[in-house]
This record gives structure tokens, sequence and C-alpha cells, in this order.
């Protein structure tokens, strides 16, 4: 089953009812799937001040671990800040992602990284998504873009690494309804190609093969319409990175999903229930996403 929601801000008013808004979509949609959860968060004034980057790391002890990446930056002044979440770590400091990404991988290169980047938050953890919410005070937070993941498992073990949204790039983040039958065989090309992975988790080959299409120039539109003509299996994806947000079917489109857009947001969900506490959903041009079509909006 599983169950994805994505909220995407264009009302500036809203920013504030993010996490309120988020957290919402996402307990509606725990009926299809209570052994993990995650959300992606952009723009989040605590987890990702302005001029910060902030890194999330899975099940990792965080005792020392501030020092010792601010030492790694060259500074005797503490510059990284860390916080736990549950089954996550964040930390934030005020230089670029890739630099800090680095010094994490640095002095804890067996570290399990969630997600990272200027503008991005990544929440992952075991457990049901209404404790999980909970405890990430999800509520609380604000920004302009959010994308949630409830998991019913069917491919890999029920851990945190295994939770999504699955975020492998700077920004980037990718959730996903269904299975991907050949994953097996892209994921060892893949490999070839230098890609790492963290999981056997199906959707991590999926996440990985669109960083990888990105990096070598494509769009997200471009990259996810390769990813179709790629990979075999049953989905339904959502794809967010720094201003954009775009959800794709497969040829069958079998996975549920359902869009709506207004002129305050535009929203995603496996199933209209998670919708329909949105604000002005009433008025909302709603649909259900073509076989194989890709739609995008960007920031």
């Amino acid at each position: 089953m599983c169950g994805i929601v994505g909220l995407h801000l264009r009302d500036e008013t809203l920013y504030p009812r993010l996490g309120e808004l988020l957290t919402g979509m996402l307990c509606e949609m725990e009926d299809r799937g209570q052994d993990s959860a995650g959300v992606a968060v952009y723009g989040d004034p605590v987890w990702s001040p302005e001029g910060h980057s902030c890194v999330s790391l899975l099940s990792e002890d965080e005792s020392g671990l501030a020092e010792a990446v601010t030492a790694r930056l060259g500074s005797v002044v503490p510059l990284v800040s860390v916080e736990r979440l549950g089954d996550t770590t964040l930390l934030t400091a005020p230089v670029a992602s890739e630099e800090l990404l680095a010094a994490v991988r640095a002095v804890r290169p067996d570290a399990l990284v969630a997600g990272f980047g200027s503008d991005l938050t990544v929440l992952k953890g075991v457990g049901h998504p209404r404790a999980l919410a909970a405890t990430w005070q999800l509520e609380k937070a604000q920004g302009w873009q959010g994308v949630g993941h409830t998991r019913m498992a069917t491919e890999s073990a029920v851990t945190p690494s295994g939770a999504h949204p699955y975020a492998v790039g700077p920004e980037q983040c990718l959730v996903h309804n269904g299975s991907f039958s050949n994953h097996a065989t892209i994921r060892r090309e893949l490999r070839a190609a230098g890609v790492r992975f963290d999981s056997e988790n199906d959707t991590e080959v999926g996440a990985r093969f669109v960083a990888h299409q990105l990096e070598q120039g494509r769009d997200v539109q471009s990259a996810l319409k390769e990813l179709c003509a790629t990979f075999d299996g049953f989905y339904t994806l959502l794809v967010s990175n720094s201003d954009s947000f775009a959800v794709v079917r497969d040829a069958i489109a079998c996975k549920p999903a359902v869009i709506a857009e207004t002129e305050a947001w535009v929203a995603m969900a496996s199933e209209y229930r998670a919708l329909s506490g949105l604000p002005g959903v009433a008025d909302a041009r709603i649909w259900e996403p073509e076989p194989e079509v890709v739609y995008a909006w960007t920031r």
C-alpha cells in the first residue's frame, strides 16, 4: 500500500501553517502504512535557518558530533548545532551543504545520511505516523513545501533507512507508492557508474536514478520521463527539489493518486481524504493524474 502526500504553497501567508497542514495530510494516510514514516520540509527557519545548511542523519550517536564536525570545518568556534528527533539527528551550520556533508562523512564515514541541503530538512523513523509526527513536533514546522510518506514495507526491512523520503541529492527527495520489478538490475548499473547506496529498498534505486539524471544536466521532467522508460513495475512517484514539485504514475496507473490545485497551493495525495482539510479545497481544481504524464510546478 503506502501513502504519499505533498504540499507546495504559493501563498506566503500559509508558510507558517505548513507543518500543521502537512501533519493533517500525513495522519490521514496512516491506514495505508503504519510501520514507518518520513517527511521532507522545505524552508523551516528553525531546522534550516537562512544562511545555514542542514544534514539529517539516521540513528546516529550525537555525542561529540558537533565538536568533531566543527573541528573538521576548521573552526574553533562552535559552528554546528545538533538536535535529535527520534531516529533522526539534525546538524545545522552556516556553511554550504556540500561542505557540511563532506565534514560529516569525514568524521562519521558510516553514518546514514537521510537528506541534506540549504533549504531542506528530512525526518524519518520507525513507528506509527501519528506518533512520529508528535515526536518531530511537525505541526510547528514552517516553510513553503512539504512531502510525506507512510510505509507498508514490501521490498525491504522495516528500518529508519528503509523509510521514505529518499533524499539523495541536495534539496532533492522522492517518495514512492508501489514497487520496481527491475530495481536490482538498475542498482548494479548505477553502482558500476559510481553511485553509492545506503539500503536495499527499491525506492532508493529510483531516487538515485533521478539524482544521477539531474547531475547529468536533465531537468526534473525529463529525468522522470527517462525513469518511466527505464523502470518496470507499478508506481506513483512524487519528486521535489529546491524549486519544483512533480508527480508521475506508471503506464497502467494502478496506484492511486489525486492532485488538487488552487491559486494558493498545489497538493497531491494517494487519496482525496488527505486533501480534504486544506484551506479552500472546495474551490480547487481536482483530478487524477494520467499514466506516464509528468505533472510539475516550479516555485
